[in-house]
């Protein structure tokens, strides 16, 4: 039985477009119930509606408080039996209320190798320290920006002649293929919390998430 999922999304949401392909094959654990957007312009919520998703935009500036705001998106994500959040490009910091409230319910993903390089600007931030490997993350969220249990992740090379631009976008192919394979995990009950730190529900499973930097050749 699949379980409905809520995506909260600020922009284009391509990562949630990758969701929503996955979600569309045989057998894949999760359902897209809702589609959630800040941003009343967000190109994310025309392709959802495209798809035959329920959308819903609602203006965090139309409300006094993030409390408030975070109250009706809440009510939104319940009216549609969400049981699984996920965030794709969600430009908003949520409270530590909401964030309890779908405790281990709620995931994200994150254009860095937690726990490195947290919070913006990552690319700009790997290629001028000469990183050599960089990627992505998928989490369970916590109040804390960036923290929390890691679900995936995907390593990709930094190379000599990259920009931030050319890192982002290889970053970027990369996500598409990890969230969607992280949200079945979870969907489909194969990872739990414990701790504080994910436990995955057999060997095989604990090496699905796992990918690790292409050849040169394959990189671009």
């Amino acid at each position: 039985m699949s379980r409905k999922t809520g995506i909260l999304i600020s922009g284009r949401g391509s990562n949630m477009s990758a969701l929503i392909e996955a979600a569309k094959g045989p057998g894949y654990p999760a359902e897209i119930a809702v589609v959630i957007s800040n941003n009343l312009d967000a190109e994310g919520l025309k392709y959802a509606e495209e798809a035959g998703i329920a959308t819903a935009a609602i203006d965090h500036r139309a409300h006094d408080s993030r409390e408030a705001f975070e109250h009706v998106v809440d009510a939104e994500l319940r009216e549609h039996n969400v049981e699984l959040v996920c965030l794709a490009g969600f430009m908003r910091l949520l409270t530590a209320e909401f964030v309890d409230g779908w405790r281990d319910r709620i995931i994200n993903i994150h254009p860095s190798l937690l726990p490195a390089y947290p919070g913006v600007s990552i690319h700009e931030r790997v290629v001028n320290d000469g990183v050599r490997i960089s990627g992505c993350t998928v989490h369970f969220v916590r109040a804390e920006m960036d923290m929390g249990p890691i679900i995936a992740q995907a390593a990709v090379p930094v190379l000599p002649d990259d920009t931030a631009d050319t890192l982002a976008q290889r970053v970027l192919t990369s996500e598409h293929r990890l969230y969607p394979q992280a949200l079945r995990l979870v969907a489909d009950g194969r990872v739990r919390v414990v701790h504080e730190r994910v436990v995955f529900a057999d060997p095989e499973t604990e090496s699905a998430p796992l990918y690790v930097p292409a050849l040169r050749g394959n990189t671009r």
